[in-house]
């Protein structure tokens, strides 16, 4: 019975590894990783971000399979939160980029100034239509 129990626990282990790399292998590889590396000018920190990026995952993994609570209060909500927004709109924002998306709107719609303008107004228009469906129908769940 106990072998059974660890051919499938080693199973697990082994689909949840080939999962995981294809995830990071796909988040490196859109360039979102080292586009932030490269914006903020800091290479020679790279070992951290590596490490930032393997713990993030392992811990989203520990949290999303075992009914795991952190009384950070509202402040941890916060950090998480804002953290989870910006690797999410990083993460939107080079795949968009990867695939042509706002080049080819862009170029379709005439824009030739105010790109940046454009890009932060669309973000903040995802921030504020994410707050409003948050506060409001979330409680309703």
């Amino acid at each position: 019975m106990w072998i059974k129990q660890v051919f499938l626990g080693f199973i697990g282990l082994a689909s949840g590894s080939a999962i995981s790399a294809g995830v990071f292998s796909f988040i490196i590889s859109i360039g979102v990783v080292p586009r932030i590396i490269g914006k903020s000018r800091t290479a020679a920190d790279i070992i951290a971000y590596e490490n930032a990026v393997i713990l993030g995952g392992a811990v989203g993994n520990i949290f999303s399979l075992f009914h795991v609570q952190a009384p950070l209060g509202i402040l941890g909500v916060l950090v998480f939160g804002l953290s989870a927004g910006v690797f999410t709109g990083c993460l939107a924002v080079a795949l968009a980029e990867i695939l042509n998306t706002f080049p080819i709107m862009f170029r379709r719609f005439g824009v030739k100034e105010g790109l940046s303008l454009i890009l932060f107004f669309m973000a903040l228009g995802k921030a504020l239509g994410a707050l409003y469906f948050y506060a409001n129908h979330m409680q309703k769940m």
